[in-house]
């Protein structure tokens, strides 16, 4: 990414929220920010970077936004819609290039927005990609793996849902952050190990939702979660390059090579965790919890020096505070790390009907801990079993090796 284009996207919330501030309009506010950074892209690379960026931007934004209102079209809708845009404090985002920049606080104000309660979830990701993120609708359907067209009507709908819904944080503010947290935690996932597609990892996804959960922390630094959260992101991305080997392929992480592992990011990682942990009154929250394991992981030498009594203990709390079958799963590894395969698989059959909402990971795991207790044509079928029903393709070769070591 170049410079221009971080300076853009890091610019991007912040214009957004300062129209929606002053004018209301989501809709058309998102378009005219959205020219407003088509045209600083065309001539920022050849002219230089303005002195004040962000007043560019909010002058050129205003100037597209109020030519699209004077037209007939957008009066009316202007007359239907104003009582319910009208914003409570349109006086607080300064004029068209005025060189104060505008609040961040607009950037947190946005993901509320985009992670309104009456989106689904799908929508949710989205609207948050798109508005806050700065990707555009072409880039998101690429990461969710739907077609262009498709992404445009769920993002165009996702916007018509939450126009007429008044700009500014909702009263119920804190009772709406634990959703914008699982959405920049289920936009990480996406990046870190793709669901379906030729690739094992989405990188920009990744990193687009370490910058959107920097963005919160900043505004929200006494939060233990957003901390956790953030610090969580840092330590399992930081494992990012030796995930994969030279042609692409998974490299489990007992087979990684921790030199190629992000040092500064697990420095960055362990020092927020532990700060959000240390002291800290009351009981910790599961993003913490999930970042305490992943320091444990990080922090270790070797995978044999590996910390697994204090992981599972870890993962008892975990399952108490988020008792899914995903949690529930990984508690399983670590129970066979430190019991035995044995125990690990009794584990896992107690999991029940809860393992079908995991899908070929249940499998995945039973394999490997067939392998260890010594089952090989037992574990031959899990593995094969995975292997035909996850739709990333390195996870099936990956899966698929596995079993032909086993063959025969």
């Amino acid at each position: 990414m170049s410079e221009v284009e971080g300076l853009l996207r890091r610019c991007a919330p912040q214009i957004l929220g300062a129209l929606v501030r002053r004018y209301g309009h989501f809709y058309a506010a998102e378009d005219a920010v959205q020219e407003a950074l088509l045209a600083a892209a065309g001539q920022w690379p050849s002219n230089g970077v303005p002195e004040n960026p962000r007043g560019w931007l909010i002058k050129v934004a205003s100037r597209r936004l109020t030519d699209a209102l004077r037209s007939e079209e957008a009066r009316r809708l202007r007359e239907e819609r104003a009582a319910a845009l009208t914003p409570r404090d349109a006086s607080v985002a300064p004029e068209p290039g005025v060189d104060r920049a505008p609040n961040e606080d607009d950037t947190l104000t946005l993901l509320f927005l985009c992670c309104h309660p009456e989106l689904s979830v799908p929508a949710q990701i989205a609207l948050t990609l798109r508005a806050v993120g700065g990707l555009t609708t072409a880039e998101i359907a690429r990461a969710c793996l739907v077609p262009e067209p498709t992404m445009g009507q769920r993002i165009s709908r996702a916007k018509q849902k939450v126009r007429g819904v008044r700009f500014g944080r909702p009263d119920n503010w804190e009772e709406r952050l634990p959703a914008v947290l699982q959405i920049l935690y289920l936009v990480f996932n996406e990046g870190y190990t793709a669901t379906s597609g030729a690739s094992l990892q989405r990188a920009d996804l990744a990193v687009e939702a370490i910058r959107l959960t920097r963005t919160v922390y900043r505004l929200l630094p006494a939060d233990r979660e957003v901390a956790g959260l953030l610090a969580l992101m840092l330590l399992t991305d930081a494992r990012r390059a030796a995930r994969t080997d030279a042609r692409g392929e998974l490299v489990p992480l007992d087979e990684q090579d921790r030199g190629r592992w992000d040092k500064e990011a697990v420095e960055e990682g362990v020092a927020l965790v532990t700060r959000a942990l240390v002291g800290a009154r009351g009981r910790a929250g599961p993003y913490q919890v999930r970042a305490a394991i992943a320091a444990v992981h990080d922090e270790a030498d070797s995978y044999d020096a590996t910390d697994w009594r204090e992981i599972l203990g870890l993962y008892d709390v975990l399952v108490e505070l988020v008792p899914g079958p995903v949690e529930r799963l990984n508690r399983v590894v670590a129970v066979a790390m430190v019991r035995g395969p044995r125990a690990g698989l009794a584990e896992l059959e107690a999991l029940g009907e809860d393992a079908a909402a995991i899908g070929h990971r249940v499998e995945a795991v039973r394999g490997h801990l067939l392998e260890r207790a010594g089952e090989a044509e037992a574990a031959r079928a899990a593995y094969e079993w995975a292997a035909r029903r996850t739709l990333s393709l390195p996870e099936q070769r990956y899966l698929l090796t596995r079993a032909a070591r086993l063959t025969g």
